[in-house]
């Protein structure tokens, strides 16, 4: 009977051929309204489940989304708002099947518990050493266990000899002297803006090349040239930087099909490398001939080449490159970095800027015979700015070089706030984060504040656990004295001279790289302290 009813309805004459076709859609409209009220009930559970993460976690994405909108705009601001929300630490969730799954801290609790009292158990990792194998190889900055440790040791012995500091101390006087004051003294002539940030790279990157390759590449020369070493190896440590954002399958397939960043990698090391071997065959030369009794070198290279391994043997080249490629990564960009970000707030804080212009005069002063251009600091005269010191260590502590660092878990552990680490989880520590934190620096912890650094006008360093630009632990930084050594020298060198001016409407915003760059450089014009001086005390006796 209804059957029937059914088919005189749908096709009797009276009725319309559209609402025919609406009844015979009736099961697609509600499979719909199922499939939409599903979406609807997945989107709120995840919204609610997102509130207690941190993020909002999505089927079969995880918080991927959330991921790749905090990339589009400032990742670190985006993970310092994630962590702050969440009291320090949080679960990331990547999607289903990748590796993308972490614990990110900014705990200082958690900090030592990793770098220190269990720091056998929270290794590099696999990962890691997986994702920039192909660049760093063994060296100190990707190995672990006996290879990390015999290379720690010999770096840190050679780093507390005479001969190595008395090499550094003259190899940056020369470089700050003969090239760096003269290529901004051309700028300054020109009256046209300079990239500082390139030209402090260039400082450092021929630097680090002189104490690990006991070579000079000549990056800070008039004219600022491209010196393909130095361009590869930046490209390759950005195109290296790019696994760490995408999942190890589809990096691993572009690898093996030779295409996008992949291709651009592997390009890069091949002059990296041709640079390195070249140089390490030269040495390798040298010492073996007449030269060796002529040339007394102290360069890391060198120290290296002379000994063996743990099975009597000379170490292989490629053991050598990969502790020099290790060496000036670390060494390139921590103080460069650092100044660039020194300056840009030196340029916001006029009055920290005098405050240190007092400290190098108080200095300067009881020298005296010596004009600008001739005036070299003296290494027990750069250990008495202690305020430059300070001012330093907080631009590290608001734009650490290393803005994040990884481990992994080696067996199950539970962090000192309750959070439950399984083996073969991933640790990222957020160091850029961690300056951030009212719980770590009290309410003015975004204010640049060299005063929080000082006691009774001598500078006071903090745990490693809670200001961690140099890593902590085992694993502290062992090139730290150097870095903050050289880092005063040029600040000081600069100041002393110029009056550093950020271009107006220059953007300033860190790039998403393994190091905390300017994603736009800086560009800066220069005023000399002569020219400047004379008008602020007109303003001052005027006002």
């Amino acid at each position: 009977m209804d059957s029937s009813n059914e088919s005189i309805l749908f096709y009797s004459p009276g009725v319309s051929t559209t609402a025919a076709g609406l009844f015979r859609l009736l099961p697609e409209i509600q499979v719909v309204e199922l499939l939409l009220a599903i979406s609807i009930f997945v989107a709120i559970h995840s919204l609610r489940k997102g509130s207690r993460q941190g993020l909002t976690s999505w089927p079969v994405l995880g918080m991927l989304p959330s991921l790749v909108l905090g990339v589009r705009k400032n990742i670190y601001e985006w993970l310092t708002g994630v962590l702050n929300h969440q009291g320090g630490t949080f679960t990331f969730c990547g999607p289903w099947f990748t590796s993308l799954q972490c614990v990110i801290t900014a705990d200082p609790r958690n900090l030592e518990h990793l770098l220190k009292v269990k720091f056998t158990n929270f290794p590099k990792g696999e990962y890691f050493r997986t994702s920039v194998q192909d660049l760093l190889g063994n060296g100190i900055f990707s190995a672990d266990d006996e290879t990390w440790r015999r290379q720690r040791k010999i770096a840190s012995l050679e780093f507390h000899s005479a001969e190595f500091r008395s090499m550094t101390v003259q190899s940056l006087v020369e470089l700050v002297h003969s090239r760096l004051l003269p290529v901004l003294a051309a700028a300054h002539d020109r009256r046209t803006p300079i990239d500082l940030q390139d030209v402090l790279l260039r400082l450092t990157f021929d630097n680090v090349c002189m104490i690990a390759l006991g070579t000079d590449p000549g990056c800070l020369r008039p004219g600022l040239p491209e010196i393909p070493f130095a361009k590869a190896f930046e490209d390759a440590t950005e195109a290296t930087t790019m696994r760490f954002i995408m999942p190890t399958g589809v990096w691993k397939a572009l690898r093996y099909l030779d295409l996008g960043s992949e291709r651009w990698l592997r390009r890069s090391i091949e002059v990296v490398d041709e640079f390195a071997y070249e140089v390490i065959r030269a040495r390798r030369e040298e010492l073996s001939s007449s030269e060796q009794t002529r040339t007394a070198r102290s360069d890391l290279l060198t120290v290296f080449t002379k000994l063996t391994d743990e099975d009597g043997k000379p170490y292989s080249d490629k053991f050598l490159r990969d502790v020099c490629v290790n060496f000036i990564l670390a060494g390139r960009d921590t103080s460069s970095v650092a100044l660039a970000w020194f300056f840009w707030l030196l340029n916001r804080h006029p009055k920290v800027e005098q405050s240190i212009l007092s400290e190098i005069r108080n200095i300067t002063e009881e020298r005296g015979g010596e004009a600008d251009g001739e005036l070299v600091f003296k290494p027990e005269q750069v250990k008495r700015m202690d305020y430059l010191h300070a001012a330093l260590s907080e631009a590290l502590r608001l734009y650490p070089s290393v803005p994040m660092d990884h481990k992994e878990v080696v067996e199950d552990d539970v962090f000192p706030d309750g959070t439950v680490l399984k083996k073969g989880t991933k640790v990222i520590y957020a160091v850029y984060a961690m300056g951030r934190m009212e719980s770590i620096w009290g309410k003015d912890c975004m204010e640049y504040k060299p005063e929080r650094w000082l006691k009774d006008g001598r500078f006071m360093s903090e745990s490693a656990y809670k200001f961690t630009a140099f890593n902590g632990g085992p694993r502290l930084c062992v090139g730290k004295d150097f870095a903050y050594y050289q880092m005063k020298v040029v600040a000081a060198s600069i100041l002393h001279r110029y009056q550093v001016k950020v271009v107006e409407k220059h953007p300033v915003v860190p790039k998403m790289a393994l190091t905390l760059y300017m994603k736009h450089g800086l560009q800066v014009t220069l005023c000399r302290r002569d020219e400047v001086e004379p008008v602020e005390k007109m303003k001052k006796n005027k006002s």
